[in-house]
């Protein structure tokens, strides 16, 4: 495993961490469900930071039918509220049973037990249908 660089932000990120790398070859036309997840803000941004980067998104990542995976920090409320939610993640499935099944398969299991240890209070998901 390579070094941890320091991003302008100075939370560490692995250099070999690339969730667009870890599904590439598994992007396709026709996406129409995706997982949005949000999650609040952490007790300790760093240790969450290391667990969700170094293991839960390597999780995600080896979910059957994904397609495509996108994942930030939200850094703004623009709107003036409080800054509610830390980071963002949207998984992007061909349809509702590519997403039911990924879900139910080991690796979404794996998943969603391990969203349920690091998801802070209040942390969210939704399931979105795009529009066409």
């Amino acid at each position: 495993m390579k070094e941890p660089v320091q991003p302008a932000s100075g939370s560490p990120q692995p250099t070999w961490y690339s969730l667009t790398r870890l599904v590439a070859g598994r992007y396709g036309a026709g996406m129409t469900v995706k997982l949005v997840v949000l999650y609040t803000q952490p007790d300790d941004p760093a240790a969450f930071e290391e667990h969700y980067l170094g293991v839960h998104m390597p999780l995600v990542a080896a979910l059957p039918g994904l397609q495509r995976a996108e994942a930030g920090r939200l850094t703004a409320a623009l709107d003036g509220g409080g800054q509610t939610f830390y980071r963002l993640t949207e998984l992007y499935f061909a349809d509702q049973a590519a997403m039911n099944t990924a879900l139910g398969s080991p690796e979404g299991q794996a998943t969603a037990a391990d969203y349920q240890k690091i998801a802070p209070t209040g942390s969210r998901m939704f399931v979105k249908l795009l529009d066409e």
